[in-house]
């Protein structure tokens, strides 16, 4: 019910910019730029990728929040260096960029800000206000860091004092994401009639990309989950909640458990690498973590490499 909600509040908010006529959409669009408005230009390319986005209203909140700061991150920086939005020099793109990567913005961060700010100027393209596109040549530097040396994975001996100093809560969502191998967001909008205790499983409703899929539970998960369900005050969600709170409510744990806090996509990344390590097929972790290609789950082949390390100690 509460996605349902999100979703006709999403296309209610698009439909009041896109049923404009066209010259009264052209004006809006050509004031918000001209003024560098981040509200009305947030709102106009929020209508664009709802009406003409890949996803379109099953566009996540997630996508829409790491948007919506990429949106207002370049208008902040068009602001401070006098950039005309809808004029951009060319140069424009590219400059952005280097401008975050020389204040150590990540490989994946300056990505982010970068398709932020190409749908914006979709979204203006769309409403008539521009021919041009600041970023159609820009290029972010390519990542010097390997892929799975960034964001290791948690570690068994990690995981087992993160468990030992969680709530109930907390327990539940660690092995949702550590076990189940859910995104955090996908965690905390599972819905308890999405759970089969008796099945040992659960069904994850619109995850990346909008897709479904169904989750077998470890046997530690199930019994989380059935210790949570008897709790008092628990209604619809499972977990609920919002995604800053729950990463508040990690860092507090972690510092608790005196482990370094790896955020919750690092649980993500343990279950992969336990599955892989245990002998499970790169098709089988793909399927258990909603990955769309195997090429993405061949990542935890390489942090699995700890244990031919210590196979070979022993030759």
């Amino acid at each position: 019910m509460t996605l349902d909600f999100y979703r006709g509040d999403l296309v209610a908010r698009a439909s009041h910019l896109a049923t404009l006529n066209t010259e009264e959409l052209h004006r809006r669009a050509a004031v918000a730029a001209r003024d560098k408005d981040p509200d009305t230009l947030w709102a106009l390319t929020e209508a664009y990728l709802t009406t003409h986005g890949a996803a379109g209203a099953r566009v996540s909140p997630h996508t829409l929040r790491t948007y919506g700061e990429a949106v207002r991150a370049f208008l902040t920086y068009a602001t401070d260096n006098a950039v005309n939005l809808l004029s951009p020099g060319a140069n424009v793109g590219a400059l952005y960029l280097r401008h975050l990567e020389a204040a150590g913005k990540s490989a994946a961060t300056v990505r982010v800000k970068l398709a932020g700010a190409r749908t914006l100027y979709k979204a203006l393209r769309w409403a008539g206000a521009t021919t041009e596109d600041a970023f159609a040549d820009a290029r972010a530097a390519p990542d010097s860091t390997a892929a799975w040396d960034k964001r290791q994975p948690y570690t068994e001996e990690e995981m087992t004092r993160l468990l030992g100093a969680a709530d109930a809560r907390m327990t539940a969502l660690l092995l949702l994401c550590g076990h189940s191998g859910l995104r955090i967001a996908e965690a905390l909008a599972l819905a308890w009639a999405d759970v089969d205790l008796s099945a040992r499983a659960l069904t994850v409703k619109n995850g990346k990309g909008g897709k479904t899929r169904r989750v077998n539970l470890s046997r530690s998960l199930g019994a989380a989950l059935e210790a949570l369900e008897t709790m008092e005050g628990w209604e619809d969600l499972v977990i609920g909640g919002g995604v800053d709170a729950a990463r508040e409510r990690l860092g507090w744990l972690c510092k608790r458990a005196g482990v370094g806090n790896k955020g919750f996509h690092a649980l993500r990344h343990y279950a992969g690498t336990k599955l892989v390590r245990e002998g499970h097929s790169l098709d089988a972790a793909a399927r258990h973590l909603g990955h769309a290609s195997i090429e993405t789950t061949r990542i935890y082949a390489k942090w699995a490499d700890d244990g031919l390390r210590e196979a070979l100690d022993e030759w």
